[in-house]
């Protein structure tokens, strides 16, 4: 045996054989014939009880069901505003039409840079592009999964009007790094938040500290009405711009028939179906959010122990990570060359769902494609399209993609014992991952 098996071998069996571990850690992984660790399936989404129901009943019955003719839109942005420690909130059919009125409101036009994370949903990129902006990307720190708030300052041009970080899987980007740069350019921050409900800074939410804030309540999210969305806010005037952006071009004090438009604009109101959904939702909020946090510290501990397995870091700053997503990074050479591919069928085979995230966004065709359209070689000069193009590369997050591994929100959301199944969930596959890989 040469020297680096014989490192890997008790690097192993340290992992492996510390007091306390069981033996359920070395028995046969299911994907090879042997019995999966868990049987029973991880808490199902979303949680409801009778309080969805009356709720949703009692706007039904009332007949006032649109915005504007009942209350509970009214209600929820101030019940929400005063929990996100903001002074305004506006609703939004969803977390996309969030962004799009957060853009709207500060200016963004076509031949505009937004600087933005190549690693998050495409929606805060879908926004940009809405706007016939460019979005233009900052490499991921791989250590946080967060926008590398280091590398913004180089990628601002006279063209940059926003930047625009992602609160990433709960957790926050560097806040003090990011408005200290938006302070010295005098260019607004919009946060997307739209993954981050409850998380915090300092002891300050999230969505509270840029020009705005969004927020998503999509099926998902730790805080659902199946698709819905918010805005944040602490500028009156800004608030004023938002709301007519997301009415069709009208005013909050226009009455019902008068049909003088201020700006442009959509319909992206919220129902009041879903704003009673999630008065109730928001009911759980945070008890929810209490138990994510403690079993992924949980967690967390766990994960350290185990060689090859990295969770995601927080910034001193994070005082609260809203664990939307729990993350970490799989190096398979501590696994004997297991893929990871093959590991998420391992994981899946104990009964331990897992993802490996997101695709490098800043490759994707969507991208690509649109910058070649017709409408944007009109508005973008092929000098310009080129200098993008040579700006555009993240190797840190190219690397990234392709070790991350997921779980969603729901599976911290059980008991603890939970944590320590896919713990030794981990454990078991990596003592026979020579076998798996072969398998």
């Amino acid at each position: 045996m040469d020297r680096r098996r014989m490192m890997y071998g008790m690097a192993l069996a340290s992992s492996l054989f510390k007091p306390g571990k069981t033996r359920a850690a070395t028995a046969k992984p299911a994907i090879l014939g042997g019995a999966p660790l868990k049987t029973e399936a991880f808490p199902s989404w979303p949680i409801t009880d009778d309080l969805e129901d009356k709720a949703l009943l009692k706007v039904l019955h009332g007949g006032k069901w649109n915005r504007g003719n009942g209350s509970q839109v009214n209600r929820f942005e101030q019940e929400y505003a005063q929990l996100m420690g903001a002074k305004h909130c506006l609703a939004s059919a969803n977390g996309t039409s969030a962004l799009l009125i957060a853009l709207d409101a500060i200016g963004v036009q076509p031949g505009d840079e937004v600087i933005v994370p190549p690693y998050t949903f495409v929606a805060t990129i879908n926004a940009v592009l809405a706007m016939s902006a460019l979005p233009v990307f900052v490499d991921t720190d791989p250590r946080t999964f967060q926008i590398d708030a280091k590398k913004i300052e180089a990628a601002i041009t006279p063209r940059t009007v926003a930047i625009m970080p992602v609160h990433l899987g709960g957790n926050v980007a560097d806040l003090d790094a990011i408005s200290a740069i938006a302070k010295k350019r005098n260019i607004p921050v919009v946060e997307d938040a739209c993954q981050s409900h409850l998380a915090e800074w300092k002891g300050k939410k999230v969505g509270t500290f840029g020009t705005l804030g969004c927020f998503s309540f999509q099926a998902s999210k730790n805080l659902n009405s199946g698709e819905g969305g918010a805005v944040l806010t602490n500028d009156s005037a800004i608030l004023d711009r938002c709301y007519a952006y997301h009415n069709n071009s009208r005013g909050k004090s226009a009455p019902g028939y008068d049909f003088s438009y201020v700006s442009r604009g959509l319909n992206l109101r919220l129902t009041e179906f879903q704003a009673a959904l999630l008065m109730a939702q928001m009911t759980r909020l945070s008890k929810q959010a209490s138990n994510r946090e403690t079993n992924a510290e949980h967690l967390t501990k766990q994960l350290k122990e185990i060689p090859g397995i990295r969770p995601a870091e927080h910034y001193d700053g994070c005082t609260r990570n809203a664990y939307h997503l729990y993350m970490f990074r799989y190096d398979s050479a501590q696994f004997a060359g297991l893929t990871r591919a093959k590991f998420l069928k391992a994981l899946a085979a104990e009964g331990i769902p897992a993802s490996g995230g997101y695709s490098p966004l800043n490759k994707e065709p969507l991208i690509l494609n649109t910058l070649a359209s017709r409408g944007y070689k009109r508005i973008y000069d092929e000098k310009t399209l080129q200098q993008w193009r040579d700006r555009s590369g993240c190797p840190e997050n190219d690397r990234l993609c392709s070790e991350a591994v997921w779980f969603t929100q729901t599976m911290l959301l059980g008991p603890r014992t939970d944590m320590d199944t896919i713990a030794t969930a981990i454990r078991k596959i990596q003592a026979n991952a020579a076998e798996v890989a072969r398998a």
